[in-house]
């Protein structure tokens, strides 16, 4: 499959997502006792974890952010109002053919580059690398490094790699990068989409790690697509199929790996979490990367679902801005129709709610977002919003000359569901002017007041991606 005009014609000192903000770091690190401005919360008291793309060594054919990259878990302990810091790379077999190289082996995505036998022995010769490089994930007692759709890579708490995870040989093909835990049961519903059929598949992991459903096979998909993000409400699961096609032959003739055809528009699945069979939508073309949440609502049974809306995939160099933004759905199960409203235009995304409601009404959505006064850098945001959904209004935070990430809640130690709300922002944010990283600190009642604790990093946090907060477990 190797391709030598990829080779040649790739640039990644052109990449803007192998720059900056965004260029990856090389260094484990280490460091307890972190300096503080401010006052970190008696009540954090847990891990901040986040992964993201990180290549270890330049990128050769190709590199398709977000997608491609090597993992790096960056990971911050707090308890008792004091901080450290722990960053390790999510340790492959590509990985570690590559360290005993001192090279790229694989090629991005797009390029189709794979090493021959004389590189990496039989094994590992014309295969595709893992690429656990997307979210991070503690469930059943497992930490877990989640690719875009592969088997996840199981971490040890100090995020050491023990080796890929097939739940015991039940899902040996792996889940997406965004499982939802439901509060209530303690399960865990993931999918998974494939370039072979069964093309889509559902499956439910128990609060104790065992599978309770294997991969069930969503009738009506018929073609490889990709689907990266999913919703969970008390009676289904909600996934969003846009119209992003998986094209191999086309990738193979140095096209792009994946073809958008908004022509077909834009169908979801609600799948019914007893098995039963699936209720179809259709609508005109719009991607989503990430969902908010979804909830059952009223007696007819809707499912209304909230997400970041683009009019296009917003994926590789033709990706551009989203002229989208905070969207609403209402589906009726029944009738197979959908209602779609667009809650706010301005160019956000990475949204995050209290994952305790998750699948039940929530409460404050909070979002990264773009002021529009600064020339940023795709998928790069100047400020922190919280939306109330349900009753109007945002509340925005402006960062000054910090670049900001995803932010994740964190509730306060001790607090249950009934304290929905009672709790703490986080988020990693990176200075532009010096380079300096920063774990900042949000008070839930007062956000936008600003950050109540900045703890500084001591190396440089890439921007991007998904992360999640652990509480100490007792």
């Amino acid at each position: 499959m190797t391709t030598h005009a990829a080779r040649s014609s790739f640039d990644p000192t052109r990449v803007a997502h192998l720059s900056g903000r965004y260029a990856p770091v090389t260094e484990e690190v280490d460091e307890v006792g972190l300096a503080v401005t401010g006052e970190l919360p008696d009540d954090l008291d847990g891990l901040y974890l986040r992964n993201g793309p990180n290549p270890r060594f330049s990128p050769i054919g190709s590199y398709l952010y977000p997608i491609d990259g090597d993992g790096m878990l960056h990971g911050v302990w707090i308890s008792q109002g004091a901080a450290r810091y722990r960053n390790r790379f999510v340790r492959t077999p590509a990985f570690l053919a590559e360290e005993r190289a001192g090279r790229a082996l694989w090629g991005g995505l797009e390029s189709m580059i794979v090493p021959g036998e004389a590189d990496v022995g039989p094994d590992l010769a014309g295969t595709f690398r893992d690429l656990p490089d997307i979210n991070v994930v503690r469930h059943g007692g497992r930490l877990l490094a989640l690719a875009e759709s592969g088997c996840p890579f199981r971490l040890t708490p100090g995020l050491e790699t023990v080796g890929p995870e097939t739940f015991g040989g039940a899902l040996p093909a792996g889940i997406t990068a965004h499982p939802k835990v439901d509060p209530a049961t303690g399960e865990m519903a993931v999918f998974c989409y494939a370039l072979e059929e069964p093309f889509l598949t559902w499956s439910v992991i128990g609060p104790e790690g065992t599978v309770r459903r294997g991969p069930t096979p969503v009738a009506g998909v018929d073609e490889p697509m990709m689907i990266h993000d999913m919703a969970l409400t008390e009676r289904y699961l909600v996934l969003v199929l846009a119209p992003a096609f998986f094209d191999i032959a086309g990738a193979m003739r140095g096209g792009s790996l994946i073809d958008w055809r908004p022509g077909q528009g834009t169908r979801t699945a609600l799948i019914p979490r007893d098995g039963g069979p699936v209720r179809w939508t259709a609508d005109e073309a719009f991607w989503l990367w990430h969902t908010v949440n979804a909830y059952d609502e009223g007696p007819a049974g809707d499912v209304v679902l909230e997400y970041v809306q683009w009019d296009h995939l917003g994926l590789g160099p033709g990706g551009g801005p989203n002229p989208g933004g905070l969207a609403r759905a209402v589906f009726d199960p029944a009738a197979g129709s959908v209602r779609r409203t667009l809650l706010d235009d301005a160019p956000v995304e990475f949204p995050r709610v209290d994952d305790r409601l998750i699948g039940r009404r929530h409460g404050p959505v909070a979002v990264a977002a773009e002021t529009g006064t600064l020339d940023l850098r795709p998928s790069e945001y100047d400020a922190l919003r919280w939306y109330d959904t349900a009753g109007g209004g945002s509340r925005t935070w402006r960062a000054g000359d910090l670049s900001v990430g995803e932010p994740v809640f964190a509730p306060a130690a001790g607090s249950g569901p009934g304290d929905a709300g009672r709790g703490y922002w986080l988020t990693f944010a990176t200075d532009r002017t010096d380079a300096t990283s920063w774990l900042l600190v949000f008070a839930a009642e007062d956000p936008s007041s600003g950050p109540v604790a900045r703890v500084r990093i001591p190396v440089r946090v890439p921007l991007g991606l998904h992360g999640a907060w652990l509480p100490t477990e007792e």
